[in-house]
């Protein structure tokens, strides 16, 4: 399986693909260039707009919009370049900013953050009605995340840990126990990165580091490895009508000698294996 280039960027640290179902496009961000990105597959056609602030994370909203996670703790509503502001700041995260998210079924959003100097980051649910609840803490740097096919798990990827953690998930009250290791990445030098999960519950992991992605079966048995043409693998997520189309996210545009002669540009894979549609946030004021 080959990935192939399909728009070459040279996005610092390209992020967060996310697959819009009703537009039929991919969405993603530059993270310190605070730019989102809109590629429409039938046309060829990228999209650029400005989010105003660093950007390290997005859902999709049920209406269609999109919910984008920020530095400080911002969470903002994104319609066709206009915001809304949902949460200013936390407190907690002033010097921090967060970075990958994910809808779960009944519309919170599990948000994580990065550490800071002061302190570890932190994993968080954010409810419909705006509760922000702390749900595991002590995190290197927090990442892809995704839920098994049966809803009865919730992973969790440390990309500083170089671990993906597998809980026990409740969907009805949102809680996630019983933390295990589950997958440890020692290869020596790439780290953990982006998740998504397939319709078999297969995991995908985008590897730091590590030019390339690696699947394992659902008991955490590699399955194979993917090469890519960019050493810093960022995020990857299914997409396309039938869910087949596999699109993967780079970084290192701003050092291509060191990262890749296409690092920070966006691939695609055509898959044999069919993703799930992500969830989608149901967080207003």
């Amino acid at each position: 399986m080959q990935p192939k280039l399909i728009v070459n960027h040279t996005s610092k640290t390209a992020e967060c693909p996310l697959w819009h179902p009703d537009e039929k496009v991919l969405y993603w961000v530059d993270i310190p260039n605070a730019k989102l990105f809109r590629y429409n597959p039938a046309t060829k056609n990228v999209d650029t707009f400005d989010t105003g602030s660093t950007t390290g994370g997005i859902t999709l909203q049920a209406d269609g919009s999109l919910l984008l996670f920020m530095a400080k703790g911002a969470v903002k509503i994104w319609r066709n370049g206009e915001t809304e502001t949902i949460i200013n700041s936390i407190p907690q995260e002033l010097e921090s900013r967060f970075n990958d998210v994910i809808a779960d079924p009944l519309g919170r959003v599990f948000c994580g953050t990065m550490s800071s100097p002061n302190k570890a980051g932190t994993l968080y649910r954010l409810d419909p009605d705006l509760a922000l609840i702390p749900v595991a803490d002590n995190i290197g740097t927090s990442n892809g995340m995704g839920f098994s096919p049966d809803k009865k798990f919730f992973y969790h990827t440390d990309t500083r840990k170089h671990t993906i953690y597998r809980y026990n998930y409740d969907e009805v009250t949102g809680e996630i126990t019983n933390k295990a290791d589950f997958i440890f990445v020692d290869d020596g030098l790439s780290r953990p990165d982006g998740l998504t999960i397939d319709s078999e519950g297969n995991l995908w992991s985008a590897r730091w580091e590590g030019y390339g992605i690696v699947k394992y079966s659902p008991d955490g048995t590699e399955l194979a490895r993917i090469a890519l043409p960019a050493r810093n693998v960022s995020s990857l997520t299914f997409g396309g009508e039938t869910y087949t189309d596999l699109y993967i996210t780079t970084a290192g545009g701003d050092n291509r000698t060191e990262s890749g002669s296409t690092a920070g540009s966006l691939f695609h894979l055509k898959t044999d294996n069919t993703g799930l549609p992500e969830y989608k946030s149901q967080i207003s004021l």
